[in-house]
């Protein structure tokens, strides 16, 4: 795509196209880098906390380094198996790159950002704009300090380093300006830091810090083989960057971006959901990545026996309560929504979860990975799902409360797969519980014809019963199964995409984009009905519903070929990954 001249003021200050931005991530927060070389958001110092880099929200906060040249065309790729982001600019006179990537495995309190520029032919120049602004850019830098080609400065409470920044002056605008000329073949190293307390200990060197980023991606990301092996090591690296060591996945680094235009339909996303976090723990048990899956159990074992029957859909990712929702005024917002953060879903109960939770422990328990701990959090739950499954609950998809037949169905699914792997006692009392629990769904939540239905009171189709069936809630040739899949087939795809519902009688499109976590559940249903062909064109078509970086967004916009909502979603990467190991497409290389 061609971009803007990058010395002029528009340049990376307005929002791009979703599909165009690259994630970085550490586990403690993550940044989105635009194809105009700006950081276009970046939160510190964890998930949930106000963005110093905000201009994907139109704040002022900013981080550029991009081409002088007046023009020239982007593109970058990932580095395999990491979060690790090259940005290419092909200008009039040459090809620059700028190596990105926050250092990995990240500190709970300071952060630290690697932009290394790299002329590959011939001399370059490029132009450096570094003016951080904490609190979603109201707090502009102050107590600013020069040693040599260091900067040391603040803004809100983070204490701010800036290593490599000696060709860069004072701007009047802003922090620091300048332009860095890079002989060919050479390379600079710009080291940002940010912390929440004093920066007193030295930096380590660009060398070591990057050294110590590749050599921790590659001990975390399997090797995996196949055709999309590239896609599933992304979505492996996208899972450890958005998951805190020991905590919560975020379900995305991002706040405020719009499903619908103009619709009010934008959340706040960065915090760590109890189903998405067992979605990527089955996902990681597939693969082999264990600590994937330890890190999932630990999150939800510890919620589920804190907070029992009140467990909450969403906490942050250390395991406090979600804010409450709230807007923030002072910014635009990406074009099409305003800009909010918290998050109202603190307040349902999602009957699903529970299901959800049993299905991942259960798979730690195959895997001789669920402590004590881990075993009572199993029967809570299971407890809970006895005391409260007749009552109704917002469902997956966060809606009034209804009698929700996937709720139920999810739960038959969580309390078998536990049984299996529980001692006798449970395992008859978890059956017998799940035996009740189907006995009442298929007496209320079936039509005439005999497939499911959305809601004992809604005869209409829902993609989430497609996922029921593939957990194991019933068995593969139950023909509840099959008459249900065509029925959501038949009403819900379009073009090889799958909606979640239709909310009305409009045209499917025109309320809301293509769930891609239910076009990989369409894909999985097809392989488990025995249709391999059918299973690898959802794959594969919904695979590619994204951008250049490869990443995930929850809806896919089908007419206009566009991602919506927040970016990257991270149940999406997870069943993506998930979809590919059961169809063949990935193996792990032993």
């Amino acid at each position: 795509m061609a971009a803007a001249a990058a010395d002029q003021p528009a340049a990376g200050a307005g929002p791009a196209v979703l599909r165009d931005y690259a994630l970085l991530a550490d586990g403690h927060r993550g940044a989105l880098i635009g194809p105009g070389g700006d950081v276009a958001w970046l939160c510190a110092p964890g998930w949930s906390d106000p963005a110093v880099f905000s201009a994907l929200l139109g704040g002022t906060g900013r981080f550029l380094v991009a081409p002088t040249a007046d023009r020239f065309v982007w593109g970058g790729h990932y580095e395999p198996g990491s979060l690790i982001w090259r940005s290419r600019w092909v200008t009039g006179d040459g090809i620059v790159e700028s190596r990105e990537a926050l250092v990995f495995p990240g500190e709970a309190g300071r952060l630290v950002l690697l932009r290394q520029v790299r002329a590959l032919e011939r001399p370059t120049r490029v132009r450096v704009v570094l003016d951080p602004r904490a609190g979603f850019g109201r707090e502009p830098v102050r107590d600013v300090t020069r040693d040599g080609d260091r900067w040391l400065a603040r803004t809100g409470g983070l204490h701010l380093r800036l290593q490599g920044g000696g060709r860069l002056r004072r701007d009047r605008h802003g922090f620091l300006a300048g332009e860095l000329t890079v002989p060919a073949g050479g390379r600079h190293d710009l080291v940002l830091e940010l912390a929440a307390g004093r920066l007193d200990q030295p930096c380590e060197s660009p060398g070591e810090l990057w050294r110590t980023t590749e050599l921790h991606w590659a001990s975390v990301v399997p090797s995996l083989a196949g055709p999309a092996a590239r896609d599933a090591r992304l979505a492996c690296a996208v899972l450890r960057g958005m998951t805190r060591p020991g905590g919560g996945m975020v379900a995305a680094a991002t706040t405020a971006l719009p499903e619908r235009a103009m619709a009010g339909r934008n959340y706040d996303y960065r915090y760590a959901w109890i189903r998405d976090q067992s979605f990527a723990g089955q996902a990681a048990a597939l693969v082999g990545r264990y600590d994937l899956l330890d890190d999932a159990v630990a999150f939800l074992t510890d919620r589920v026996l804190a907070d029992g029957d009140d467990l909450a859909p969403a906490y942050t990712v250390g395991g406090d309560p979600v804010p409450p929702e709230q807007p923030l005024d002072d910014l635009p917002g990406y074009p099409g929504a305003g800009a909010r953060t918290g998050n109202w879903v603190r307040g349902q109960f999602q009957l699903d979860a529970f299901g959800e939770l049993l299905m991942v422990l259960a798979a730690a328990q195959r895997h001789d990975r669920l402590d004590s701990d881990g075993r009572r959090a199993m029967r809570l739950a299971a407890e809970v799902i006895e005391r409260r499954w007749s009552q109704p609950d917002a469902g997956i998809w966060e809606l009034p409360p209804r009698q929700w037949t996937h709720s139920k169905l999810t739960c038959v699914a969580g309390l078998r797969t536990a049984a299996r792997t529980a001692s006798a006692r449970p395992a008859a009392r978890w059956s017998a519980l799940a035996d009740r629990i189907l006995a009442d769904a298929a007496a209320q939540g079936l039509t005439a014809g005999g497939r499911w239905r959305r809601a004992y009171d809604d005869d209409r189709v829902d993609a989430a019963l497609l996922l029921p069936g593939i957990r194991g809630a019933l068995p593969p040739q139950d023909p509840r199964i099959g008459l249900t899949r065509r029925a959501v087939v038949a009403d819900l795809a379009q073009d090889g995409y799958l909606y979640r519902f239709r909310p009305d009688r409009r045209p499917l499109g025109d309320a809301e984009g293509a769930f891609l976590l239910c076009g990989f559940a369409a894909a999985l249903a097809a392989w488990q009905a025995g249709d391999p062909v059918g299973a690898n064109r959802w794959f594969e078509r919904n695979r590619a519903a994204c951008g250049p970086p490869g990443l995930f967004t929850e809806e896919y916009d089908v007419r206009q070929r566009q991602l919506r909502g927040n970016l990257p979603q991270g149940f999406v990467h997870a069943l993506m990954l998930e979809t590919a190991v059961t169809l063949g497409q990935v193996e792990p290389c032993r």
